[in-house]
């Protein structure tokens, strides 16, 4: 690799990331997610990139692509830079519970780490190639995508379209917090539990109804402790809903499961034990419908020349890196599924990824973005 050490710059690249995340882009807020993406828009097209917006589908926000032709073939596959801008921080957050700010190493804000500063990091690292004019063997593009924290509904196939274009998958989620990038993703299955009970007037005739809230009670404690954590596999109830007035027996009562297994094997369980919950008892009917799938992407032979490549590169740079199979659902599910050479977690370093104490370590900046301008100038 050409480039020193000191061609990166930790404040330069923390401030782009700051600049990120000051744009609160929870999922459904397409507003916000679509300022985000003119961000993006417009450091592509500062770049030199061709940029293509593609419009949002079913209310979701727009993608942005952005494609560097190579020094070769233009035409041949190239390297997909793919990440989401998207967050599960609810507008508000900046200014309540998660303001961005310093603490000795730590950047706190909402999307810090999953997954502004990986992107910001990629952006970051193409840029130090360009003003060195160093230019990437294989094409490059770069493809920002609106709603991964929701599944990926509106994008999963533009991505998969996208991603078999292309010789390699460079995805910047979160570093594993030990240090690990991610050469293979747990398949991520979400699940809703519909329970419909029976009416009654809760102060005059309670006893004559089923509520479907206290139904929901019960089959919670029954979906928690089917976690196996031994065998990777969990069961995690994140949203319920139900009940319109406090004196009415409910008769509706959702909940949103989202279920995580390491095999198909597993995944085959964890779908028949969450099927298995459907049916009628006490007086109340249970629906449990299959939803969003991220399927098991297992580290295959080309996922795996891919971080031996990286590994080479890291050890020049004076580091070891290891890989794992990892849970956590990332659109590197589609594109290592589909076979094609992908690694993951190639971000920044940080914890508590999705909570009020996001943050990132600014100490693995320079590290993570000099090892992936290496890939970018390396790869063939």
């Amino acid at each position: 690799m050409a480039l020193p050490e000191t061609a990166f710059d930790a404040e330069n690249i923390a401030q782009g990331i700051v600049k990120w995340a000051e744009v609160e882009s929870p999922t459904h807020y397409t507003a916000g997610v679509n300022r985000m993406m003119d961000l993006a828009a417009h450091d592509m097209h500062e770049l030199g990139g061709y940029v293509e917006r593609l419009p949002g589908i079913d209310g979701f926000g727009d993608v942005v692509v952005s494609r560097f032709p190579s020094t070769g073939q233009p035409d041949q596959p190239g390297i997909l830079v793919l990440g989401h801008l998207d967050t599960v921080h609810e507008v508000g957050t900046l200014a309540g519970k998660l303001p961005i700010r310093r603490d000795g190493d730590k950047l706190f804000g909402p999307g810090v780490l999953d997954m502004k500063g990986g992107n910001r990091l990629a952006v970051e690292a193409f840029a130090v190639l360009r003003n060195a004019d160093i230019r990437p063997h294989l094409p490059v593009t770069f493809m920002f995508t609106p709603d991964e924290e929701v599944g990926s509904p509106s994008s999963r196939q533009r991505i998969e379209a996208e991603a078999v274009k292309h010789k390699y998958i460079l995805v910047p989620e979160p570093l594993r917090p030990w240090g690990d990038v991610v050469t293979g993703r747990h398949a991520v299955q979400r699940f809703w539990v519909r329970v419909h009970g029976q009416p009654a007037h809760a102060g005059l005739s309670k006893a004559d109804g089923r509520s479907a809230i206290a139904k929901m009670a019960e089959i919670i404690g029954r979906i928690e402790a089917m976690n196996d954590y031994d065998k990777a596999t969990t069961y995690a109830v994140g949203t319920v809903h139900g009940g319109i007035f406090v004196n009415v027996v409910t008769t509706l009562c959702e909940a949103q499961v989202l279920c995580v297994a390491p095999d198909d094997e597993l995944l085959v369980e964890v779908q028949s034990n969450m099927t298995a919950l459907a049916g009628s008892e006490d007086g109340v009917r249970i629906e449990v419908e299959a939803a969003l799938l991220r399927p098991v992407a297992k580290p295959h032979e080309e996922t795996m020349a891919l971080y031996e490549h990286a590994r080479r590169l890291a050890s020049g740079m004076g580091r070891e890196l290891g890989h794992c199979q990892s849970g956590g659902g990332s659109d590197g599910n589609f594109t290592g599924a589909l076979g094609i050479a992908t690694l993951d977690g190639l971000g920044v370093g940080g914890t508590n990824a999705h909570t009020f104490n996001e943050h990132l370590l600014i100490s693995t900046l320079v590290p993570q973005c000099r090892l992936l301008a290496g890939l970018l100038e390396t790869l063939r």
